[in-house]
């Protein structure tokens, strides 16, 4: 069996670990930081804690299948938006609930959504034969979820915290996705996800709602595929869930399955280099000067740092250049004083300019003016995020990929902007505030290493960003690519997709004999 090295303990590089070592494989992880998880983070001070990364777990089977165990707690209200000129529409697990809740905020275009839903379930099926089970040279892996039946929802184990009733071993089964005709006209090749809204909706604010799924990508809604309109699909058909004590109890329990499955893990241990020759991959170099040698090397990295500085390879890093910057975040992390009444898990209060608002993000290169503000505040369904009596707020604004340094507003004064916009639009937080703490792209760049801060890597702009991306295969043998900068692309969900994919190259590239690769060569 193989010496592998993963360098980057994110959730991609844990699954792609985790899958490795239990085919036997002798597996380490190098992670700089003093904890795994990557951007599956959190924030805590005073009895507060919050979450600097994802908020919502969708596709839990992808973990669970793994034997992972989680304590989940399913959302019956997704997310409540409220629009610029006071209206709200919530949306719900059950789509039904959902096109009902669409007709009262817009009489007639509740038959629409459930329209536009039917799609989303036909381009979701369409990629999961493809997109999502191999890089675009071809599947391989079985689909990582059965969007049509057989979903995680439906697999004992969820509510409880047990392993999905998989294969014991946690590798998938069945046969490989075999892509169908239709497939490719299922993602609507060539439009926008905003032309894709006003395909189905006449209303000015459930095009902005259907824009929105654009920034789960870090991407332009008016230059993002139309492709990322699957993602009701997801919320829809198998849920939105929440760990009970945070998500990054996600990264503590893949950490426990690493331990279990032998794997060696090394933090606060920095890669300053990927040793290579023209051919193939040969191990790594320590920012203490050790090279560690290895079969195999999994990189979870930003993309752009592989190839601007582990292994510099001056065309492909050009190649990434062009894809353009995903968006970053403004983060606000917010101990709020008492309990507000029937606020959600998750809201959205929505500019008054969806394109104005993209304009100054992708274009103008600075942070909205009148910006579009996530909050999520888990205390409504955990109490161990805030003392009694108090709330955590995470508020996220979505601004440029850049330093801070640079823009016309400094970050500070930015915020009591943010909170400004929130009054006017229900949310007042005067006189509430014990205290406010501020992530800004350049914390989010100098802690994770993502060029620019950004928090996808490069943006979809155009039909074919997607595949555009670095693939899972790098430009020696032996090197692979995973994590939000590559195939797949971000979020949770991708992420793991994008760990299961490597961990298939790696069975596929090497030979099944046992020997090491340059044995079985000879």
């Amino acid at each position: 069996m193989a010496e592998v090295i993963v360098v980057g303990g994110g959730v991609g590089g844990m699954v792609a670990a985790l899958l490795l070592a239990r085919d036997g494989h002798d597996v380490r992880i190098y992670e700089r930081l003093p904890r795994l998880g990557g951007k599956l983070a959190e924030h805590r001070r005073a009895g507060f804690t919050f979450s600097i990364g994802p908020s919502l777990l969708t596709l839990p089977g992808l973990f669970l299948d793994l034997g992972v165990p989680l304590d989940l707690l399913e959302l019956d209200e997704l997310c409540r938006y409220r629009f610029a000129d006071g209206s709200t529409l919530s949306t719900y697990r059950d789509p039904e609930r959902t096109a009902e809740a669409v007709d009262r905020l817009a009489p007639g275009e509740g038959r629409n959504w459930r329209a536009f839903h039917r799609w989303a379930e036909r381009c979701l099926d369409a990629s999961t034969r493809t997109f999502f089970a191999g890089p675009p040279s071809g599947p391989v892996i079985e689909p990582p979820f059965r969007p049509a039946g057989g979903r995680p929802g439906d697999r004992p184990g969820r509510s409880a915290g047990g392993p999905a009733g998989g294969p014991a071993d946690g590798q998938p089964g069945g046969p490989l996705p075999r892509p169908r005709l239709g497939d490719l006209a299922a993602v609507a090749p060539g439009r926008t996800l905003h032309a894709l809204a006003g395909r189905f909706f006449r209303d000015a604010r459930l095009r902005q709602y259907a824009d929105r799924y654009a920034t789960y990508a870090g991407s332009n809604p008016y230059r993002a595929p139309a492709a990322l309109g699957c993602v009701p699909a997801i919320e829809h058909g198998d849920g939105g869930w929440y760990v009970r004590g945070g998500l990054p109890r996600l990264a503590d329990a893949l950490a426990a399955s690493l331990g279990e499955a032998g794997v060696e893990i090394r933090l606060e241990t920095e890669i300053t280099e990927v040793v290579a020759d023209a051919e193939r991959v040969g191990g790594v170099r320590t920012a203490l000067g050790e090279v560690v040698r290895a079969d195999i090397v999994i990189v979870n990295a930003d993309a752009a740092a592989l190839y601007g500085r582990l292994l510099p390879d001056r065309a492909r890093l050009r190649r990434i250049a062009r894809l353009g910057l995903s968006s970053s975040a403004f983060l606000m992390l917010a101990a709020v004083e008492g309990r507000t009444e029937g606020l959600p898990h998750h809201s959205v209060v929505f500019s008054a300019d969806y394109r104005r608002e993209f304009g100054d993000i992708f274009d103008r290169r600075r942070p909205p003016e009148d910006p579009t503000v996530y909050i999520g505040c888990p205390a409504v369904a955990d109490a161990t995020q805030a003392p009694a009596g108090a709330e955590s707020w995470s508020m996220l604004v979505n601004v440029p990929a850049g330093d801070p340094a640079r823009w016309p507003t400094p970050p500070e004064a930015y915020a009591e902007l943010v909170l400004d916009r929130l009054a006017s639009r229900g949310h007042d937080l005067s006189g509430r505030l014990r205290f406010l703490d501020l992530l800004t792209p350049a914390d989010l760049r100098d802690r994770y290493g993502a060029w620019g801060g950004a928090i996808y890597g490069g943006a979809y702009g155009g039909p074919f960003a997607p595949f555009r991306r670095p693939g899972n295969r790098g430009p020696r043998r032996g090197l692979y690519l995973v994590g939000g900068s590559a195939h797949p692309g971000g979020g949770l969900p991708l992420v793991a997709m994008g760990g299961r994919i490597v961990a298939a190259l790696v069975r596929r590239d090497l030979p099944r004999s046992g020997r090491r690769p340059e044995e079985a060569r000879r």
